[in-house]
């Protein structure tokens, strides 16, 4: 019989994959919006208004027409928030009028980004030799069983910061991320209590697969917020660094010590169940594995453990970070990058931090942290990791054969580092840099502006306030033509950034586009990690020894090391605050 072709590796699908999107995603620059027909979920109380595209340009708007600038229309809607709208003929408005624009739906910007994903999917899938059928009808259910996760997770009862906002007594105060663990929670429920439903879909059960696709897809957003704020990224990319160095160079060694000295594995045993306890969980076992020639079921055998505490931790850390680390919001970032196993799992645990310290920062102590910078910090120590593993594959490999297993004439090459390189890690550099490089001549300039902007507006709005107790016709004159002289002060400088806030305008459009699909990839990989986590099946296959070993390790010194390195680096470090 022929054996079966093995198709394209999940790196480098992810990596082509994501460099496809963003590319497309880059047609922003042409005065279009690509991709803005993807789906952005709000929170809501009424459900017909959960759902909407992410572009402006796709959404339906309705309004009172408050100013009418050249052909720039200000609509204030019913929330009482203004969009700024541009018209071809400006003479058909006037002040007061309803100015109205219909849209595209929420549902069919759903149905849209299904198929789209469908279709992207569907093809990565093929090329990596995947049952298409089977593929297509398990995603079907993959995706509509994540997104109504997703849709439950936005009701402000469970999502809103500020229950006054929706006229509702209270909140869990979880955001919209909540959908995330909603997502995960049911996972579970259909791989440990559906059995039979989980094979059914199994062929779309790739969570590797998508979130390294987001991983890729996520260097636009973070290279846009690093212009926007060059002086964090900086620290945070150079302390991320530091960070997994220390960390891992401690934690290996205390793994394989224990392993070795208490539990009497042999070493065939204990190299992989260090790399993964400590570095990189399934990538890392399985790169130690074959860096050993260990047999085939040493790092299957650890890679099924890393699953199983990769959800523990996805489920308890975020919280305790929440609890208490909300004051050093970055420290809980790198930390669940430098303690949470696996790529999915950290990842995820990071989106979810940033959502719950965000929402106890604003809910306890008013401040409004600019959203992921500490998905940020924990993508960023983990992608280091990611890095880190090749490093370490080598390494291990050149002292199993020099050192332990003395074979004479036996070396590593280059191109087995290569092979074991994680390639989408690659996706996740390229649409980094391309972005950091449009923005960071522009961005810099526009912050500056929009601060100095702010400042006079709330001068402006100081001086308004004391026109009604003026009774004096000179001295409201006086206020009068002073607010006016504000006001020339914004134009002037908005006039000097006109064509980088033009630039960077463009580059929002690009990443939102990217950053709504991420989003997503983020939430399937949620459910598919719940559905392939089947503790039984796990526990039938004689993991117990090892499982004691992972858990002393991991809940022993592993969070804790990692909490302290986290702390040493990056305590002290804040995210940008919104103002205004």
């Amino acid at each position: 019989m022929e054996e079966k072709k093995k198709g394209v590796s999940e790196d480098w699908l992810a990596f082509w994959l994501a460099i496809v999107i963003f590319l497309i995603s880059l047609l922003a620059y042409t005065g279009i919006d690509p991709l803005g027909w993807v789906v952005s979920t709000q929170e809501w109380t009424d459900s017909s208004k959960a759902m909407a595209p992410t572009g402006k340009v796709y959404q339906s708007l309705k309004g009172e027409i408050t100013k009418i600038d050249g052909n720039k229309l200000t609509i204030k809607k019913a929330d009482g928030k203004e969009e700024t709208v541009t018209v071809a003929d400006p003479t058909k408005y006037k002040v007061g009028d309803t100015y109205e624009k219909k849209g595209l739906s929420g549902f069919a910007s759903l149905v849209l980004t299904y198929i789209f994903m469908a279709v992207v999917f569907t093809i990565g899938a093929a090329l990596m030799r995947a049952n298409i059928v089977k593929f297509n009808i398990g995603f079907f259910f993959v995706f509509w069983l994540s997104y109504l996760c997703w849709f439950i997770g936005h009701y402000a009862y469970f999502a809103a910061t500020d229950a006054k906002k929706f006229n509702i007594p209270w909140s869990l105060k979880l955001t919209g991320e909540g959908g995330f663990i909603f997502a995960l929670l049911l996972g579970l429920i259909v791989g440990n209590f559906f059995r039979g439903f989980a094979k059914f879909i199994g062929e779309a059960l790739k969570p590797e697969f998508y979130i390294k696709t987001a991983i890729g897809l996520m260097g636009a957003l973070l290279g846009l917020k690093a212009a926007q704020s060059f002086g964090l990224a900086q620290a945070v990319l150079f302390r991320g660094l530091c960070a997994i160095i220390e960390a891992y160079l401690v934690y290996w060694a205390l793994v394989y010590f224990i392993a070795r000295k208490w539990f009497k594995f042999s070493k065939e045993w204990a190299a992989p169940l260090a790399s993964g306890i400590s570095i990189c969980g399934v990538s890392a076992a399985i790169a130690t594995g074959g860096a050993i020639k260990a047999r085939p079921v040493v790092p299957i055998m650890v890679s099924s453990l890393v699953v199983i505490f990769a959800v523990v931790e996805l489920i308890i850390l975020p919280f305790f970070a929440q609890a208490f680390l909300w004051k050093e919001p970055m420290v809980a970032g790198a930390w669940m990058g430098l303690a949470v196993k696996t790529d999915g799992a950290a990842f995820a645990s990071g989106a979810v931090v940033d959502a719950l310290i965000r929402a106890k920062a604003e809910t306890a102590a008013g401040i409004k942290y600019e959203p992921g910078w500490m998905l940020m910090a924990a993508s960023t120590t983990k992608l280091f990791i990611d890095i880190f593993i090749s490093i370490w594959a080598f390494i291990l490999a050149y002292i199993w054969c020099a050192r332990i297993e003395c074979r004479p004439g036996e070396r590593v090459s280059a191109a087995e580092i290569w092979r074991r390189f994680p390639k989408f890690v690659m996706a996740y550099a390229v649409t980094f840099v391309v972005i950091l490089l449009i923005a960071i001549p522009y961005a810099p300039k526009v912050g500056s502006v929009e601060g100095k902007v702010n400042k006079i507006k709330k001068e402006i709005t100081a001086i308004e306030k004391q026109l009604p107790q003026v009774t004096d016709p000179a001295q409201q004159a006086a206020l009068t033509a002073k607010i006016d002289e504000k006001k020339k002060q914004i134009q002037d400088l908005e006039a000097t950034v006109k064509d980088a806030k033009k630039i960077i305008s463009q580059t929002s459009v690009s990443t939102a586009g990217t950053n709504a699909l991420r989003v997503l990839f983020f939430l399937i990989t949620f459910f598919t990690i719940g559905v392939m986590s089947d503790f039984r099946k796990l526990w039938e296959e004689g993991i117990g020894k090892l499982a004691l070993v992972y858990l002393i390790c991991l809940f022993g010194f592993i969070l804790w090391i990692g909490l302290l390195i986290s702390y040493i680096f990056f305590h002290g470090v804040k995210p940008p605050v919104i103002t205004g």
